[in-house]
């Protein structure tokens, strides 16, 4: 099993002057320590089971870019992009400049929107729930042909494109890992089917359930569910001294048995560091063989 690092806080000792040196503080601890991936949110306000919306949220692509300058082996995406946030083929650029920039660590972690509040806010476009899985799977379609060698016109109902030229194309071929978050039985899993190469899957109770699901949706499409990278989306609260890294390995071996390859989340207390230590030196590679 791998672990991935999801970065939702930026509420640190130090305010806004001191975020550039503790983010990379982070970002490297999580890499040096075996961490798969760094993640973080596509929004511009925090969102409520973290912090009042006042609190500090950094935009995802400026931070990923500044990420991939600050680290060597990690992957990078966002978990997840909004996808009525950025024209396709916009995001289709900034994912291939990410990846190009990075020496080839991009990932495309992409899904419906939710959060009408702050686009209403910032004045975002935000249409209703149907349209924006209208526009997620166009999305979708759009950078696919962006990142194959077909350069022509795309015409969907909602986006029209004349030319999906895409100079310089991606160092990850046939093109960065594209990652579909939600569980939605009827829409999200089916997307993942259809196009993802990962899935990202909130960890709770009903886990093995949407499993055998995004399972039927691959029978129907014709798709290997193999072939899909499970990924799980939790919270690692370890303790402040590691009182709980017993019970978390516990807990990350029952994933693991449900067949999820990537335990991606928040490490409660990131911001100190002692956390991540302690993840490194007990945790990573006690789940290794998992």
């Amino acid at each position: 099993m791998k672990l991935g690092l999801h970065i939702p806080d930026f509420t640190w000792d130090g305010g806004a002057s001191a975020l550039p040196g503790r983010l990379t503080e982070v970002a490297q601890l999580a890499e040096q320590g075996g961490f798969d991936r760094v993640s973080v949110m596509d929004h511009v306000w925090q969102i409520e089971h973290i912090g009042p919306p006042e609190h500090e949220m950094l935009e995802a692509y400026t931070t990923l870019g500044y990420l991939a300058g600050k680290t060597e082996r990690v992957k990078l995406l966002t978990v997840v992009t909004a996808v009525v946030y950025r024209e396709p083929g916009l995001l289709a650029k900034a994912v291939t400049t990410l990846d190009v920039l990075s020496g080839g660590r991009a990932m495309l972690g992409i899904g419906a929107a939710w959060n009408g509040d702050e686009a209403s806010g910032l004045g975002l476009f935000f249409p209703s729930t149907a349209e924006r899985f209208e526009r997620l799977e166009e999305a979708l379609q759009i950078c696919q042909q962006m990142w194959s060698e077909d350069d022509g016109p795309y015409h969907g109902t909602h986006y029209r494109l004349e030319r999906t030229l895409n100079s310089p194309q991606s160092l990850s071929r046939p093109h960065p890992p594209i990652l579909i978050g939600g569980a939605g039985e009827r829409k999200t899993l089916r997307l993942v089917a259809k196009y993802a190469d990962a899935c990202n899957i909130f960890d709770s109770p009903e886990l093995a359930h949407k499993l055998d699901v995004l399972r039927e949706h691959c029978s129907r499409e014709g798709r290997n569910y193999a072939e899909i990278e499970k990924t799980a989306q939790l919270r690692f609260d370890i303790g402040e001294n590691g009182e709980r890294v017993d019970e978390t390995i516990a807990h990350l071996r029952e994933l693991a048995d449900l067949g999820i390859e990537v335990a991606h989340g928040t490490v409660i207390g990131a911001g100190s560091l002692r956390p991540l230590e302690l993840m490194a030196e007990r945790i990573i590679p006690a789940v290794a063989d998992f």
